[in-house]
């Protein structure tokens, strides 16, 4: 009897045991949200990433930086493709014989030569940016968006010395790039170049991209033997190849920090690729952009009222100056910017804008490699009564009663 009491007291207690399991079990999931996370808690990204399916998880890690630039920034490049026109003349077998040259003269001929390039939209009304070397000459301009639609383009602005042009072409609510800040531009962050490589941009109405790194800023070429000025290039090794001229280098935050400008291919007969790729850097381009937009070029006309010479042997120890380095000035004109900034004849230039002036030619290359213009400012170091002083000079447009540039 006994026995059966026990066993019946051990029943109720373990039933007891299953039916809290089963109301604790009840009450937990009732606190608990769809995810299966407790109620105002997060899942840690590692735990989420960990439930998800291996194929869910691959295709969340091929999204990053560098594939959402691109998503931003592609819908806004161009590709272009020039005509030109060249002219030429054929030279008559007989040109030198004073009789039959009248009967078979020199033969004029035209030749129409294809070009590519590559251009970026940076306004919703269809202003396109892209190189001055890639439409210059141009008789005609096609501009195709991604997706193949083609507009016949007007070139608005060129500036042949910074080898910047403004395309313009019909439409409302294009897609634009967001222009960044190159002076904030990091040495060794991802680079993505964009454009028309060999063409190819016509074959897939879509733009290439090829990515790597800013391997240097503020590469200064100075003025190239075509009388081009290259300054503050940004350096990368993202591939750029001929028909790429144009096209925009973007940060990894789909902002365009670079117009993709040249290369140095290693070879005076090929362009190829070799890592060495430079483009101009924006923030050049926006101090321009409004003069090219309104005005279709850009005045660097301007003066100093300064006039010149070269600094002799003899001057120099008249001075006081151990070498002959610099250009002493010899005139300053009445009223003038060099005047007002308290400039005097007998000053000797030693620097302009921190570059060293070593003879007299070096004041104009300077000014070219420096892009300034009226507004600007230019910092004379001359030396000024057996010292070294620093001058501030504002440049001023040309007075209407001078036509000529000091």
């Amino acid at each position: 009897m006994k026995g059966g009491k026990f066993l019946l007291g051990f029943a109720g207690l373990f039933f007891c045991f299953l039916a809290g399991l089963w109301i604790s079990h009840i009450f937990f999931n009732a606190h608990q949200t769809p995810s299966g996370t407790p109620e105002g808690d997060n899942p840690a990204p590692a735990i989420q990433l960990a439930k998800m399916p291996v194929q869910d998880q691959i295709a969340n890690s091929r999204i990053n930086a560098i594939t959402r630039a691109v998503k931003t920034v592609s819908p806004a490049v161009v590709g272009i493709n020039i005509t030109e026109v060249r002219r030429y003349v054929r030279r008559s077998p007989f040109a030198d014989d004073p009789f039959f040259r009248h009967f078979f003269p020199d033969l004029p001929l035209e030749q129409r030569v294809k070009r590519l390039g590559s251009g970026v939209i940076i306004s919703q009304d269809g202003h396109v940016l892209t190189n001055q070397h890639v439409v210059e000459d141009a008789s005609e301009v096609i501009v195709t968006l991604v997706g193949g639609q083609e507009y016949v383009a007007e070139i608005i602005g060129q500036d042949f010395k910074t080898d910047v042009a403004v395309l313009k072409i019909k439409g409302n609510n294009l897609p634009y790039a967001r222009m960044g800040d190159s002076d904030d531009t990091i040495i060794g962050e991802w680079a993505i170049a964009l454009g028309n490589p060999l063409g190819l941009f016509d074959i897939s109405s879509k733009p290439t991209v090829t990515v790597g790194v800013i391997s240097a800023t503020d590469q200064d070429f100075g003025k190239l033997a075509n009388d081009r000025v290259y300054e503050d290039m940004i350096q990368t090794d993202a591939a750029i190849n001929s028909g790429n001229s144009g096209g925009p280098l973007v940060n990894a935050n789909g902002e365009v920090i670079g117009i993709n400008t040249w290369i140095i291919s290693g070879s005076d007969t090929r362009s190829a690729n070799i890592g060495l790729g430079f483009a101009i850097p924006v923030n050049r381009v926006k101090r321009i952009l409004n003069d090219l937009i309104k005005h279709g070029s850009v005045d660097r006309n301007f003066w100093t009222g300064i006039t010149c010479s070269e600094l002799t042997p003899l001057i120099a120890r008249y001075l006081g100056i151990d070498k002959t380095n610099g250009a002493i000035i010899s005139e300053i004109a009445p009223n003038s910017p060099a005047e007002k900034a308290g400039l005097e004849v007998g000053d000797v230039i030693v620097e302009l804008n921190d570059k060293p002036v070593k003879e007299l030619l070096d004041i104009n290359r300077i000014i070219d490699e420096l892009d300034l213009r009226s507004g600007d400012y230019a910092t004379f170091r001359v030396y000024h009564d057996r010292k070294y002083v620093e001058k501030r000079v504002k440049l001023e447009a040309y007075p209407k009663n001078r036509g000529y540039r000091e």
